[in-house]
């Protein structure tokens, strides 16, 4: 009898897959090695909030390139402060800070500002040359930048400008730039920059023969084209020289290259307004007057496009009011100016020189005690030319400014008015008198000084001894000894 097996009609035998094993281990083991990995830290867990990427060197020095050409000198610093900050050992960021912090001092209203910037940039150079000593181009801008420092009314003091127009000081400062430039040559003979450089020493040297020859030599190289450095020292040779209208036209090409730094608009205009004040008759000079008004007012809304708060265009514009004349526009100007500083003791100091020069004696005492003994308060706002403070003039308080040759016309101006608008009743020699003490034992051998000085302690004498005199008249005073 045959007997078959059962139909496996209801259950069937379990049959294993090789490949299915094999996939099941392959889990199996992926699994674990994810698990290691996330617990090790070599696997990011899913759904982790992505890092804040770190910003590369190449990042912070283009956006400081950027921001320099903009005219945006203090974030331009600040970008690349970030640069070296990223990578501290970049010889070339470093000395790029430096460049643009000296040229940032061409901004700065006070002395100790513009010692500031130039004393980081000769920091930040100081360290290039430590990182790369063979580097010409850092030998160059080192040599910029002590040719920057070497301004006598930065670093010589009053009691040595007395006696000479310059200062051991600034002799150092000079002879090390020249060193400075010839080292940046001995490695790199075409090096455009330091060609330029040089020729901007050997100015300040009163080599004028010597710096025409090396800034021509910087115009014959492939790259001088597009420097905006290069055009900017030859425009400045060219004013030594006194060739103004050249020197403009070397100016409009920096500008070209450079357009929204308004260092370069500030120059133009003011080689128009030297060329102006040299014309032959008022009718030859106004052209030239409106152009470099031009110029400063392109400046100034360059900065206000920008979001810039700098009063210098309007300080400008200001002088050059002054030069035609016209003390009203040049008042309103430097009161602009003081909006944007209102704590700016030498911007005081020139509202005072403008109320003096328009005949507004009794406004100038005010603006020029601030400059020179400082004020707080509500004298901070009569010192602006304001009746008082109120919600849109806040008092400050400003800190007089130390007496130096930038400094002394504002000193011997307040004197001479105050010795001046004295009365019998109303005697204002006591402040004059110590004044005049002051800028004597600072300038004891400059005879114009010493002049406007002993007028003014006459007129006190007189006050003091004929009580019934009355009114004096005003002493002359020199106008104020800007540099157009």
């Amino acid at each position: 009898m045959n007997v078959y097996p059962r139909r496996e009609l209801f259950h069937k035998k379990p049959q294993t897959s090789i490949y299915r094993v094999f996939f099941l281990i392959a889990m199996i083991l992926g699994g674990v090695w994810l698990i290691r990995g996330v617990d090790q830290g070599e696997i990011e867990r899913p759904f982790t909030p992505t890092a804040t990427p770190t910003r590369s060197v190449a990042s912070y020095s283009l956006e400081g390139d950027t921001l320099f050409a903009a005219g945006k000198l203090d974030a331009a610093i600040a970008a690349y402060r970030e640069s070296v900050r990223v990578d501290p050992s970049n010889a070339q960021i470093w000395a790029k800070l430096a460049r643009i912090q000296a040229y940032a001092s061409a901004l700065e209203t006070t002395d100790p500002e513009r010692l500031a910037r130039l004393t980081d940039a000769l920091g930040s150079i100081d360290e290039a040359v430590r990182l790369a000593p063979d580097d010409s181009t850092v030998h160059a801008i080192r040599a910029f930048v002590l040719d920057w420092n070497a301004n006598s009314s930065l670093v010589c003091t009053a009691e040595e400008l007395a006696v000479a127009p310059t200062c051991d000081a600034v002799l150092d400062f000079l002879t090390e730039a020249e060193q400075e430039a010839t080292r940046a040559l001995l490695l790199d003979n075409q090096n455009t920059l330091a060609l330029a450089y040089f020729a901007e020493i050997l100015v300040d040297q009163q080599k004028w023969t010597q710096a025409e020859q090396y800034i021509l030599q910087a115009l014959e190289r492939e790259d001088a084209a597009q420097l905006m450095d290069v055009h900017r020292v030859y425009a400045y040779v060219l004013e030594s020289l006194g060739d103004y209208k050249q020197a403009i036209e070397e100016y409009d090409k920096a500008i070209v290259i450079s357009p929204n730094l308004t260092f370069l608009y500030l120059r133009a205009g003011a080689n128009y307004r030297r060329l102006a004040f040299g014309a032959l008759n008022e009718d030859s000079a106004k052209p030239l007057y409106d152009k470099s008004l031009e110029y400063f007012q392109r400046a100034a809304q360059i900065n206000e496009q920008l979001g810039v708060l700098d009063p210098i265009p309007y300080l400008s514009i200001a002088r050059t009011y002054s030069q035609t004349g016209d003390y009203f526009a040049a008042g309103l100007n430097v009161q602009k100016a003081l909006d944007f500083e209102p704590a700016n003791a030498d911007t005081y100091g020139q509202l005072g020189i403008v109320f003096f020069k328009s005949r507004n004696y009794e406004g100038s005492i005010p603006a020029l005690m601030c400059a020179v003994r400082g004020c707080e308060g509500e004298d901070s706002c009569i010192g602006r030319g304001l009746d008082g403070c109120d919600e849109s003039n806040l008092p400050v308080v400003v800190k007089g400014l130390a007496l130096s040759p930038n400094t002394v016309v504002y000193y011997y101006t307040y004197g001479s008015v105050l010795a001046a608008l004295s009365r019998p009743k109303d005697n204002k020699c006591g402040e004059a008198l110590l004044i005049f003490d002051e800028v004597q034992a600072a300038f004891p051998g400059d005879r114009d000084i010493l002049g406007i000085v002993n007028e003014g302690r006459i007129v006190c004498a007189q006050v003091g001894a004929t009580p019934e005199a009355g009114a004096t008249s005003l002493p002359v005073t020199p106008e104020a000894t800007a540099t157009p």
